[in-house]
């Protein structure tokens, strides 16, 4: 292709292509945002089990690597697999109940049989978003979108006293580096230009300074990772259990359920419009291929990320060569363990701070989407309701302790499904006009 053919783009438009010197650093902002939440289930799991070391860098070094690629189809869709949308991929955290006590069970192998059926029927689910459409009104989506943001509040705080269950946590050395990350940003934000979009990465990055100078970071990780390393195909074998596959099945209902609020998210905070059809479906469709190829190598279920969610709505940057780079550089992350490493490091108050604002510009993106619908009788009370138990509920899950343990694990997780299926029966069955 000659260089004139090629379309220059602005990156706060989806197409075209962005310098390379503007695109990468955003697009590292980009891995920044989701590089511990890609690891911390996979970290969890592995030591609950007590997997080798030597596994468990594989499969750190397989989850960036996977992670990057199916970013890569959400970008660029393969046989409309895929959004066509700034969305960033990981493993996902939502399995973390039911991926502990499963494997708790019956090991990591009846995980990833599991993670493999379901990723299959999930892509089942996506080819039925379009009809199912009229369950996706702006007041359930906003609603979804509200609930994301406020389900995540309580991780980005736990991020900010130094990680849930660190020794330390809550050392003033935590809430030091991230109020000071908050500090750089809000100032970073107030400059025009490169330094406004690359807010959040400069954030990090001073934080992650002056963690080093605090001396919060030990870099041995780093000097024993090699430099390169090939991802490993198949590290464990797959076992078949059918009360695993349908603990995570379910499961998959409420990822789909989430990556509908993920791809709103996008379109509203970042391009000022509702999802399409088109959009929902290609969105589920790859989430579901992610987590089949995810599993094939040793990977826990991938999904979209809600952090990069609120990344891409602080900055308004919805370029999608611009996130390719950061797609990349994960890749290259998955053929480079030091460089993982590096940022495996990385104290978690550093971003802790970077994690309040992006998790709190899903909730404000989510209200400003609620803003636009029609606030009369019949929608007040599906609000209400919605948030009252669907908040409610994933704040005290305790509530569903005495029902059966499938029906807390789909429901009692974070608020994210109670508020979906509460929104969406209630504007299906409530008198009046729908919006």
């Amino acid at each position: 292709m000659r260089k004139e053919d090629v379309k220059k783009g602005s990156i706060y438009e989806l197409d075209g292509v962005v310098p390379l010197k503007e695109a990468l650093p955003l697009g590292i902002q980009h891995v920044l945002a989701m590089f511990l939440g890609n690891i911390s289930l996979l970290l969890i799991i592995a030591g609950m089990l007590g997997l080798s070391p030597d596994l468990k860098s594989a499969l750190i070094q397989n989850a960036m690597f996977i992670a990057g690629t199916v970013t890569l189809v959400q970008l660029y869709p393969v046989c409309k697999i895929g959004a066509k949308l700034p969305i960033v991929m990981g493993t996902s955290s939502g399995f973390i109940g039911t991926a502990k006590a499963m494997g708790a069970l019956y090991g990591y192998g009846a995980l990833m049989g599991a993670s493999l059926i379901g990723g299959l029927f999930e892509m089942v689910l996506g080819f039925f978003i379009k009809p199912l459409r009229k369950l996706f009104p702006p007041v359930v989506t906003s609603l979804v979108i509200i609930s994301i943001g406020l389900s995540l509040l309580p991780v980005g705080i736990n991020y900010f006293g130094g990680g849930s269950g660190a020794a330390d946590f809550g050392d003033p050395k935590h809430l030091l580096v991230g109020t000071f990350v908050i500090l750089v940003i809000i100032i970073a934000k107030q400059i025009k230009g490169f330094v406004n979009n690359a807010s959040i990465l400069i954030g990090i990055i001073a934080g992650y300074i002056l963690a080093i100078v605090l001396g919060m970071v030990d870099f041995t990780q780093v000097q024993t990772a090699s430099w390169l390393a090939l991802p490993t195909f198949m590290p464990v074998k797959m076992e078949f259990n059918l009360e695993v596959i349908i603990a995570m099945g379910i499961m998959f209902i409420a990822t789909t359920v989430e990556t509908v609020g993920d791809v709103s998210g996008i379109t509203n905070g970042g391009l000022d419009r509702e999802a399409t059809s088109e959009e929902l479906q290609g969105g589920v469709l790859a989430d579901g291929l992610g987590s089949v190829v995810a599993s094939l190598f040793g990977v826990l279920p991938n999904t979209s990320f809600s952090q990069n969610v609120g990344l891409v709505s602080v900055t308004k940057v919805v370029n999608r060569f611009t996130i390719m780079t950061g797609a990349i550089f994960l890749i290259l992350c998955g053929f480079c363990p030091k460089l993982s490493a590096l940022f495996a490091v990385m104290p978690q108050s550093v971003l802790g701070g970077a994690a309040v604002i992006m998790f709190a510009s899903i909730l404000v993106n989510g209200i400003q989407s609620l803003m636009r619908v029609e606030f009369n009788e019949r929608n007040t009370l599906i609000i209400a309701l919605a948030i009252g138990l669907g908040i409610g509920i994933g704040q005290v899950p305790t509530v569903l302790a005495q029902l059966p343990s499938w029906i807390g694990n789909i429901f009692a997780q974070n608020g994210i499904i109670m508020t979906f299926v509460i929104a969406t029966v209630l504007n299906l069955i409530l008198p009046g006009k729908k919006d």
